[in-house]
This record gives structure tokens, sequence and C-alpha cells, in this order.
């Protein structure tokens, strides 16, 4: 793995203790940067995994092919694009990662998403741990959300509601209610005044906790932007067995799962279980 670089400060390390949230200038050099965009590139030219269900469209009832994607995104890209395994960004997410959560965090899953110039949809308030399948009592995650272009809020950079972290996870919803469509929008109260932009450069990021309540707005700008995402979790503490699902995951019947269930049945179970596993050692020894 390539060497980590960033060691975060005591006052970095209480800040996010206290806003869920936290923006560094710096976590992958330009040069990285370049490269990640020519993969990342490539991989939504080819939309990699539509039929593995890992490409879809977040905002639309994602059924047809022919009509632009407004909010594609791609779980799990290193899966179709290896290259991505040893980079100073991941180095450096997963150093953060220990540093926030402590020495046994893991990573989780990553995720590819693009806003299109000029037609990009906005990502609705939520929080991810939302888009978990049940509640884990106990459960610590975080993301690391890296634009490989500058983001501002005209082009869709997250924006938080400092110590959203600190509260249980919200009530959601399928937006409009209708459960084809992948995304979620919080729908309890809150009040979104408090909301702090956190425009970035290129290779910079923001790490926010997986209870913080964020979005991003859309894409006006003529240009694409791309955000690079990389989520890392402790091994849950409570009884598995009290776990409970969401009501809101349950009611889903997005097309991107038919897919995945498709594909599953013409032998992709088998190719699941074998990243489970790798997935699983990983996470016994602690590594990215």
């Amino acid at each position: 793995m390539t060497k980590q670089t960033i060691s975060l400060t005591e006052e970095q390390i209480q800040f996010f203790k206290e806003n869920g949230y936290l923006r560094l200038e710096y976590i992958s050099p330009p040069d990285e940067v370049e490269f990640l965009k020519r993969v990342y590139d490539r991989l939504f030219a080819q939309k990699a995994g539509r039929r593995q269900g890992a490409y879809f469209d977040a905002i639309s009832v994602d059924q047809d092919d022919s009509k632009p994607h407004t909010s594609p995104q791609i779980i799990d890209p290193v899966l179709f694009a290896p290259e991505l395994k040893k980079t100073i960004f991941r180095a450096n997410a997963f150093a953060i990662a220990k540093q926030l959560l402590g020495p046994k965090a893991y990573g989780t899953f990553e995720h590819a998403i693009l806003k299109p110039p000029g037609i990009g949809a906005p990502t609705p308030w939520h929080q991810d741990e939302a888009f978990n399948w049940d509640y884990a009592a106990g459960y610590e995650g975080i993301s690391v959300w890296m634009p490989l272009q500058p983001v501002d809020t005209t082009n869709g950079c997250l924006e938080f509601i400092p110590g959203s972290h600190r509260q249980r996870v919200l009530h959601h919803a399928s937006p409009g209610n209708d459960p084809r469509i992948h995304a979620l929008a919080c729908v309890d109260s809150f009040d979104e005044t408090k909301a702090v932009a956190c425009p970035l450069p290129a290779g910079g990021c923001t790490i926010h906790h997986v209870r913080t309540l964020h979005h991003a707005g859309p894409n006006t700008s003529p240009v694409p932007r791309r955000a690079y995402i990389l989520a890392f979790a402790l091994p849950v503490k409570g009884d598995p067995k009290l776990a409970r699902p969401f009501p809101w995951n349950i009611e889903k019947q997005t097309a991107s799962y038919q897919r995945r269930k498709a594909w599953q049945m013409r032998g992709g179970y088998a190719i699941e279980l074998v990243h489970k596993f790798q997935k699983k050692i990983k996470r016994l020894t602690h590594k990215a």
C-alpha cells in the first residue's frame, strides 16, 4: 500500500467530534487526481457494473438507458478498475479513519458519483446510515469524499448540518415516495439554515460521520462534477439479533436491485461470495 502522508491535529479531531464533519485542503496529489479522473471517466463511459446493479441513476427510476442520467453512480468502482487499489488517496483515507474511529477501522465500500454538466441533479438531505439495511446499536462509520475537480455551490459541493451526528437516524423516504428511486431523503424536520457549505480544490476532501445530515446541490456548471468516496466503519459492538430493518429500505423496488438479482442467478452470487470473503479478511487484519 502507498505510504500514508496525513496525520490529523488534535484540533481537527476535536472539530470532527463536535461537528460531525471535517474539511481538508489535501488528501491526494495533483498527478494522482488526474490519473483517477481518467479511470473515473472511463468507468462512467462504459457504465461499468450496469448489469451487476452497481451502476445506476440515483434520482430516476433507472429503467431507460436511452435517457440521460442526471445522477449516475457506481458502487465499489475498484471491482471494475483494480488500479484503484493502491493510491495515496486510499492510504490517507484509511489513516484518517483509524485516527477518527480507532485502530480497528476497516474499509466497508466505495462509491463514485457523477453530476453531469448543466443537468446534474441535487442530492437530497440524508444521513448515510439510513442506507444501511437495518439499525445496529453502536454502529460507527465515516465517509471520505474527494472531488476530482474544484467544487463549490455551483456544481455540488457537500453541505452539512453541524452536530447532527449526535442524534438518532431520522426518518427517511424515497423521493416523491417512489420506491423505484434509489435515493433517500430525510423527511424529519431540521434547520437547513444551519447548513455549512464546504467548497474544495481538486484532491481535497470532506470527512463526515454516518449520521451527519448532508446534501449536495445541482451541477449548474459547464463541466462534470466527479466525486470519489471511500467509507470506513468499526465492527458493531451491539447484539446483531437486536438489529431492526429500516422501513424505507424494505419498501425499495429499484431497477438496479432487479439487475443485481438477475446477475446473481447467472453466476454472480459466487463472485459476490469471493468479494465478501476478501472484505472479511481485510476487516480482520484491519486493512483498507
